[in-house]
């Protein structure tokens, strides 16, 4: 029988004090319930995502898996029984998961999924520095869990347990929701618990065991303040990740990275770079303090910034140059093309060796509509040039600096478009000399 993630997302976070469904919230580009979606369907042969009311966003988010709604939030527990339509009767293994837990690795999975073909009930548990008032996970003798007790009702020798439950659970699909049918709100919320099902399947004999892992990968994530923490160990992550296949950071804690970046071997990426989702950036390439790049691909050998912004749909060619203050949008920079200084090149194709001076400016809209400039390889755009799209600058063109182009550019020729300068004798500033 196929086996199942029950994701569990209808909270609204409360304390994270937003119109946005606590589990769209992103960490490193990505909302939360996709960074488990990413896990978990690398491991279950399938996803079900229970979803609050009126949630439209996050059903979309995690299309095209299957949803089903919690209409009232009455607990994990009820929560999950709200898949029972779905997956009772079988008997694949259906691990219940959280969508505010996001970073919990493939790895722990894998050990989540294998331990509980040894036993009953498998669950994830873990050692935090700081155990405060997480729910004691307590084992026998043979290191088996015999029950897990809040701390509000825990004695003194309990508390001093270090083992802590972090909720998630796996058990075959017909005796996870018998047992979640014998949950009961008795108590102080009047909630479901899903952790409630760990006594009942010891009470009848099932053998229970615990899987443990890093707290950093179990941390829930209920605030501002916690989604902070939790963006800066996957920051931490990836940067690591970054250094160990072959890229510089060289102020590796200023750099923001994002879920999907791809970096090549002999990288250099200077301070204070930020990278949204969707850029692959190829073997050695230096970009430097302060550039900005999405969704973008970056040739090997290119040089990017200082300051510089690379925006969706850019792809800049090999050994490029794009300079300081330059921004590009749905951009193709052909190889070894130069864009130095104070540029915007939006909607546009520019060939290889082409030389954009200072100042230019593609202007791609008209109000309406996008249009696309094509620059010929080889071509010299003047500073200070203003480029109205549609419009073609051949191959080896000149422009000349200050022009408003506004038709096409023969290849090889040189365009002059600018106002005939008129000097008016005794006309000059009249105002009070400087002293």
């Amino acid at each position: 029988m196929p086996s199942t993630a029950l994701i569990l997302a209808a909270g609204l976070g409360t304390r994270m004090r937003s119109r946005l469904p606590k589990a769209l919230h992103p960490i490193a580009g990505r909302p939360m319930v996709q960074h488990l979606l990413g896990a978990a369907t690398q491991v279950f042969d399938r996803a079900v995502v229970v979803v609050g009311p009126d949630m439209p966003g996050l059903e979309a988010a995690v299309a095209p898996h299957a949803t089903v709604v919690q209409a009232e939030r009455l607990g994990t527990g009820h929560a999950a029984l709200q898949a029972a339509g779905l997956l009772d009767g079988g008997d694949g293994d259906v691990a219940v998961l959280y969508a505010d837990n996001p970073l919990i690795t493939v790895d722990t999975l894998r050990r989540l999924v294998a331990a509980r073909a040894q036993a009953g009930l498998a669950l994830v548990a873990m050692r935090p520095a700081n155990p405060g008032q997480y729910g004691r996970v307590i084992t026998n003798a043979a290191g088996d869990v015999e029950r897990i007790v809040e701390w509000a009702d825990a004695t003194e020798a309990e508390r001093e347990v270090g083992l802590c439950n972090a909720g998630v659970v796996c058990a075959p699909a017909s005796e996870l929701f018998a047992l979640l049918r014998q949950v009961r709100a008795d108590n102080a919320k009047g909630e479901y618990y899903l952790t409630d099902i760990v006594a009942l399947a010891v009470a009848a004999g099932r053998r229970v065991v615990a899987v443990e892992s890093p707290e950093a990968e179990l941390r829930g994530i209920n605030s501002r303040a916690e989604l902070a923490g939790a963006e800066a160990e996957a920051q931490q992550a990836m940067r690591a990740a970054a250094m160990a296949g072959g890229a510089t950071l060289i102020q590796p804690e200023s750099v923001v990275l994002s879920w999907d970046t791809a970096l090549g071997q002999d990288v250099t990426i200077g301070p204070n770079v930020v990278f949204g989702p969707g850029v692959t950036v190829e073997d050695g390439v230096e970009i430097r303090a302060f550039s900005h790049l999405e969704g973008c691909v970056v040739k090997s050998g290119a040089v990017i910034g200082p300051f510089a912004r690379l925006r969706p749909g850019t792809l800049v060619g090999e050994a490029a140059h794009v300079g300081n203050f330059v921004e590009l949008k749905a951009a193709v920079l052909g190889r070894g093309a130069k864009a130095n200084h104070l540029s915007y090149l939006g909607d546009a194709t520019i060939g290889a060796g082409a030389n954009i001076g200072a100042g230019t400016i593609t202007c791609n809209y008209d109000g309406v509509n996008k249009h696309r400039t094509v620059i010929g390889a080889g071509a010299f755009i003047g500073s200070d040039s203003a480029l109205v799209a549609p419009v073609t600058i051949g191959d080896r063109a000149l422009v000349a600096a200050g022009s408003v182009v506004v038709e096409d550019v023969p290849a090889d020729a040189m365009a002059i478009a600018r106002g005939r300068q008129v000097n008016k004798p005794g006309r000059g500033f009249k105002g009070k000399p400087a002293r």
